[in-house]
């Protein structure tokens, strides 16, 4: 029966005046699906950030530094620089960040070079003229690449090896370190995880469930029973600090925080400042 004065609405069928803010819903939800959709798609165009472009010769960007050629358990052959320690000094595998190419870490060898450390200046698959697109797996065949080289082929004794991660190439050298450990182990910035950082930046994003690449330094290290040193800005913008002093405080092994007071993430003294090469020269062993 219908009530008097109306026919009614028909159950289930909203009313003119919802049907608007149904509508706005709607669409709201298949925008947010389509935005999950492409970050799915694309993220590692987000999370690597390469400079594809070839690199000089070592020679003249890295005076003293050699060509070298590292051959991946896939069979990618990685360009890379080679600068040899002095008698008895320590060599430094450096795993970078995630964007730019060796290139930009000349100032870094230089500046570790002054005290006689060797120095590999290795660019990822996709990086700095190398073949291949960069993932995580990708990585870390990199980074067992560059060290069967400095072990096998450039003669350094793995007790006098050091591995430098910057950034994301911090979960890189922690994670090479669980299988070849270092002598020592000096990480700049580093994330907790990826995802852990990825939700700080993207916190309306189910970030974790859209992550193919985990990058977790902080599972890392609790399995690396070596000397670690975390290097970070306390202003660092991209990696919040309280999660490199997580990293700290969850290493299995002796650990240190050196804390640079108003730096940020990519300001030149994390890149190469006295800081950075006096807390690199304390795990190698002194001056």
């Amino acid at each position: 029966m219908r009530r008097p004065g109306g026919a009614g609405t028909p159950q289930g069928v909203p009313d003119a005046a919802a049907r608007p803010v149904l509508r706005a819903v709607l669409v709201g939800a298949c925008l947010l699906l389509l935005l999950v959709a492409l970050l799915w798609a694309l993220q590692r165009r987000l999370v690597f950030l390469p400079d594809r472009g070839p690199v000089p010769p070592a020679a003249t960007a890295l005076p003293g530094a050699d060509d070298v050629t590292l051959t991946t358990s896939d069979g990618l052959a990685l360009g890379a620089w080679h600068l040899p320690a002095e008698p008895g000094r320590p060599t430094v595998l450096v795993t970078p960040g995630n964007a730019g190419s060796r290139s930009a870490r000349v100032p870094l060898a230089e500046a570790l070079s002054v005290h006689g450390l060797g120095v590999l200046l290795l660019d990822y698959r996709g990086y700095g003229g190398n073949d291949g697109a960069p993932s995580e797996d990708g990585l870390r065949r990199d980074a067992r690449a560059a060290r069967a080289f400095l072990v096998d082929e450039a003669g350094v004794d793995p007790d006098r090896l050091v591995y430098l991660g910057e950034s994301l190439g911090a979960a890189v050298a922690a994670d090479l370190a669980t299988e070849h450990p270092p002598a020592a182990l000096v990480l700049r910035s580093p994330f907790t995880s990826l995802a852990d950082v990825g939700q700080v930046h993207y916190p309306f994003l189910p970030v974790r469930a859209l992550l193919r690449d985990r990058f977790d330094v902080e599972a890392a290290v609790r399995q690396v029973d070596v000397p670690l040193v975390v290097v970070l800005g306390t202003r660092d913008g991209i990696v919040p600090p309280g999660q490199s002093r997580a990293v700290a405080r969850a290493a299995a092994g002796p650990s240190r925080l050196v804390e640079v007071d108003g730096a940020d993430h990519n300001d030149p003294v994390l890149l190469s400042g006295a800081e950075l090469v006096g807390a690199v020269l304390q795990a190698a062993g002194g001056g």
